[in-house]
């Protein structure tokens, strides 16, 4: 409704899945080479982690669509709660097979067939189950085995498993570790700091034809907060500030705005992330003793938080970045 008035080509904040609409953190980078490497190598099993929207199943259409002239066909599974015949027939369907066979051997024959087909013929296929973490233990051991499919030294199928943080936790299970051990691959995609937010609404208003952004400069703070980073969340603070805005002819989405959004999809302030309280202020303490002499050690390294060095890690490409965040430069993969 507000996309006329604000003189947009698109809707800047869909809730669907577009790739064209994708923001790289050096996470995403990093994710999208490396899954696509892994893929074209025929590494077998891979793993992407990470909270409900924060851009899994964008990710993973973007990767498709660079491995679409890449010799790639994928199987996407999209409603993982199946029995293992109706996982199978979905598999060979996506894979665009349309006599399914009746009984689970016959699939798993037909199946097989077709992976040997597509590597004679230099096709690679990949098997994208997303929303994993809700696979039952029966399916995981089905996956396992389907991963088992080799031909002249090499995995027949490439298999790519996308969750939330549960899958995390499912994997490391016992009785999942053989499936866990065939891993190759495995990312993990976290929410965006306070200052991604503000990049990402920028980014996608671009994206979609704007000009000048109309959320006042108060307002970004404020959704960073209440969305706690989840690009899906702050979707949908900003698609309904924008229709209050458009609701009141403002070209500027004020803060009260963004706060009616907020309270009508019931983000409250429990869920706001809060900065850790500064500590009490210390006691007096005796003199502190003279400074040592000047070393001739070179200065220690800065610090780092979770093995990434500083939050300039998250936001900004990082000057010395790994082979696969150079690898999707260089490709054109995160463009």
């Amino acid at each position: 409704m507000y996309q006329r008035f604000f003189e947009l080509s698109k809707l800047p904040f869909s809730m669907t899945a577009d790739p064209d609409f994708l923001y790289f953190t050096p996470q995403h980078r990093e994710a999208l080479a490396g899954l696509t490497y892994a893929m074209l190598a025929r590494k077998g099993f891979m793993v992407l982690t990470g909270d409900a929207g924060v851009g899994k199943t964008t990710l993973l259409t973007r990767v498709l669509e660079y491995s679409a002239g890449s010799r790639i066909e994928a199987s996407v599974v999209l409603h993982p709660t199946l029995s293992t015949a109706e996982f199978l027939e979905m598999i060979l369907l996506k894979f665009g097979v349309a006599d399914i066979p009746p009984s689970k051997t016959q699939r798993l024959a037909k199946l097989h067939q077709l992976l040997i087909d597509a590597d004679r013929e230099g096709r690679i296929c990949a098997l994208a189950v997303d929303e994993a973490h809700k696979l039952s233990l029966e399916l995981f051991e089905e996956i396992r085995l389907l991963g088992n499919l080799e031909r002249s030294g090499q995995k027949l199928m490439q298999i790519l498993l996308l969750g939330q943080d549960e899958l995390a936790d499912l994997l490391n299970r016992s009785d999942l570790r053989q499936l866990k051990q065939r891993i190759a691959v495995r990312y993990n995609i976290d929410a965006l700091t306070d200052i991604q937010v503000d990049e990402y609404i920028r980014y996608r208003w671009q994206k979609a034809g704007g000009a000048q952004l109309p959320f006042a400069a108060e307002t970004l703070p404020f959704i960073a907060q209440h969305s706690r980073g989840v690009p899906r969340v702050v979707n949908a603070i900003c698609d309904n500030a924008l229709l209050l805005a458009f609701s009141y002819s403002s070209r500027t989405v004020q803060l009260d705005h963004v706060r009616e959004a907020c309270g009508d999809l019931d983000l409250r302030l429990a869920a706001v992330r809060q900065e850790p309280a500064a500590p009490p202020p210390p006691a007096a303490a005796p003199p502190a003793p003279a400074p040592p002499a000047p070393s001739s050690q070179p200065a220690p390294a800065a610090m780092e938080t979770n093995g990434l060095p500083s939050l300039e890690r998250y936001y900004r490409p990082s000057p010395n970045q790994s082979l696969f965040a150079r690898w999707a430069g260089k490709l054109g993969l995160a463009q």
